[in-house]
């Protein structure tokens, strides 16, 4: 027998918990031992099956047995699975099971008194017996030295993962350490008995954690608000938060300041954020209706989801594999990320055959400005005296005359729930058109953020669109948007922030404005369409499309001075041809019934 008490985890060398930009190796004893009692689940069997496994290679890797009524009885290993015999199950094979195991409860769960294995019933509609899935519980020490300083700063920490991945493995090792190392008094919630096994006496593995079962699953919220109230517990350690009842219950128990060590159903934070039941673990969403301006400015429908609350864990962790495990340090900013939709930017922990804990961040696929090339940029790059050092205004672009009446009230600049990562990091900075550092910093307000990034990304810009006019180098509004808010002006004349209006947001209006506003427009050289700029994504279709424009109007309307007309297209590949043709300066119309409806582009 494992003595559960000599394994000390806190012996062992953690690592760091700083932010890593790229890859941040340490190293862990990644010491793991494990008892699995596999013998006392063997006696349960009958007699014929039990000696097939007991002569199993594989017997040590044994997950489930599984016996149905009239079918061949089935052993699983990671990875496959394989009859043990040719002999159908007998319902006194089934019987034979069930006599040696402990009272099925109302989830058709029983387990075996003192072990951590788990026997799962299948019933007919009379409610008899049919089907039985014996799976072997393993105590396992040693496997959350991958997460151990999450679990020592006291937040509440909450798993996810798909069924077989280890999530109440690694739940029973949490609440032993939590309890022995850490010398806190932690309460396990055991709705299955699978936390600390079957039986009035808990398992050893749970350490000094004490065990709370459960009469019946629908109960299980009552007996978690009944542990707060009874037995002073600083940590509350829970499986399969499943009903919308827990997952009050749990927001109940985290606002009377209980850390909360929790596991729920699905593989995911999205998988919650979409399950209305569970939603309320991640703070829940609600939709929020947006003004018109605000709508606009965000470049978003009116009505947007927002996270409404708090969330109740702090700490996420996505269990994808049983040695690679993907953690959100801020529950709050993943699920403003997503609900935005972008990517988060979680880190992952992964641990080699070596035992060494690597740390990696897997950045979300956001534009990244660089420096341009400097002989791209005309020599007024160079100038030492910008507009932000001697403090002359650059003159407004397309402004429109200042507005006398500013009896409305602006609107807030700085939207809170945009979660944008600003800046580029602390890389070498060049000097500006107006002697301000490159990257520019850019404050959009009312030009769609989606097509700015595009542009910047496709034309490689060194440009960074941030969320604070403070920081800001330069406005990039629409004219309409600009002319109609005094405000905005008066705060960026007062900041002196120069703004660049633009007539519509459209690809070739905002490339010209950031090449403006980096002093790359030269008129002496025409501009090269990157038909990359135009086209969402990228098929083969709109490229093609994007192609017998653009030799249209560079072989045929420009040289020759004649109008064209094009294949018919879709309504949305049309667009991206409009857009192109405006990119050449030139005008576009669409004539013709659908599905024949096609371009005509007209010489300047």
């Amino acid at each position: 027998m494992v003595n559960f008490h000599s394994i000390n985890p806190s012996d062992q060398q953690l690592f760091s918990n700083q932010e890593a930009p790229v890859v941040d190796e340490n190293l862990i004893s990644n010491r793991m031992q494990i008892t699995d009692d596999l013998q006392k689940l063997l006696e349960i069997l009958p007699e014929q099956i039990r000696s097939s496994v007991e002569q199993h290679p594989q017997r040590d890797s044994l997950i489930e047995v599984v016996m149905d009524l009239g079918r061949f009885p089935e052993v699983r290993f990671p990875g496959k699975a394989e009859y043990l015999s040719d002999i159908p199950v007998t319902q006194e094979q089934l019987n034979y099971c069930v006599e040696r195991v402990g009272h099925f409860s109302g989830d058709n769960r029983a387990g075996i008194e003192r072990t951590l294995h788990r026997i799962s019933a299948i019933r007919n509609r009379p409610g008899e017996i049919i089907g039985l899935t014996c799976r072997v519980g393993r105590a396992i020490f040693g496997t959350i030295g991958m997460i151990r300083d999450l679990v020592e700063t006291g937040q509440s920490i909450l798993m996810l993962g798909r069924p077989g991945v280890g999530k109440t493995t690694a739940l029973r090792e949490i609440a032993r350490v939590l309890a022995d190392d850490l010398h806190k008094r932690v309460v396990i919630i055991d709705t299955s008995n699978e936390i600390a096994g079957d039986g009035d006496i808990p398992h050893p593995a749970i350490g000094r954690a004490r065990r709370m079962q459960v009469a019946r699953p629908e109960l299980q919220h009552q007996v978690m608000i009944e542990a707060v109230e009874n037995h002073m517990p600083e940590v509350i350690v829970i499986d399969e938060i499943g009903t919308e009842l827990e997952a009050l219950a749990a927001r109940t128990i985290a606002e009377r300041g209980v850390q909360l060590v929790g596991t729920a159903h699905g593989n995911q934070i999205e998988n919650l954020i979409k399950n209305p039941t569970l939603s309320d673990l991640v703070g829940g969403i609600q939709a929020v209706t947006l003004g018109d301006d605000e709508a606009r400015r965000r470049g978003s429908q009116k009505t947007v989801l927002e996270r409404k609350a708090p969330p109740t864990f702090e700490i996420a962790v996505e269990m994808l594999e049983r040695q690679r495990w993907v953690i959100h340090e801020s529950v709050s900013d993943t699920v403003d990320e997503l609900l935005r939709s972008r990517q988060p930017n979680p880190q992952v922990r992964m641990v080699d055959d070596t035992g060494k804990v690597m740390i990696t961040r897997e950045f979300p696929s956001a534009p990244v400005a660089t420096p341009p090339n400097r002989n791209v940029l005309s020599s007024s790059m160079t100038r030492p005296n910008g507009w932000r050092s001697s403090g002359q205004m650059k003159p407004l672009s397309r402004q429109a005359p200042e507005r006398t009446s500013e009896n409305r009230y602006f609107e807030q600049l700085l939207d809170q729930s945009w979660q944008q990562q600003d800046g580029l990091g602390s890389g070498m900075r060049m000097p500006g058109p107006n002697g301000e550092d490159l990257p520019l910093h850019v404050y959009p307000y009312g030009v769609s953020r989606h097509q700015l990034e595009q542009v910047i990304r496709v034309l490689n810009l060194p440009v960074v669109l941030t969320k604070d006019l403070d920081s800001a180098d330069a406005v990039l509004g629409l004219r309409s948007h600009v002319k109609n808010h005094g405000k905005l002006r008066s705060i960026a004349k007062a900041r002196q922030v120069p703004i660049h209006a633009v007539k519509a947001s459209t690809i070739p209006q905002i490339t010209r404005a950031l090449r403006h506003l980096l002093d790359m427009d030269d008129p002496s050289m025409p501009d090269e369409a990157d038909l990359r700029l135009f086209t969402e994504s990228g098929t083969e279709d709109e490229i093609e499309a994007l192609e017998e424009a653009r030799l249209a109007v560079e072989q045929i309307v420009i040289p020759k001075g004649q109008p064209v007309e094009l294949l018919p297209r879709s309504p949305k590949v049309r667009k991206m041809q409009h857009e192109l043709v405006e990119h050449y300066r030139l005008k576009s119309d669409s004539f013709g019934d659908e599905p024949n409806r096609r371009l005509r582009i007209y010489p300047a």
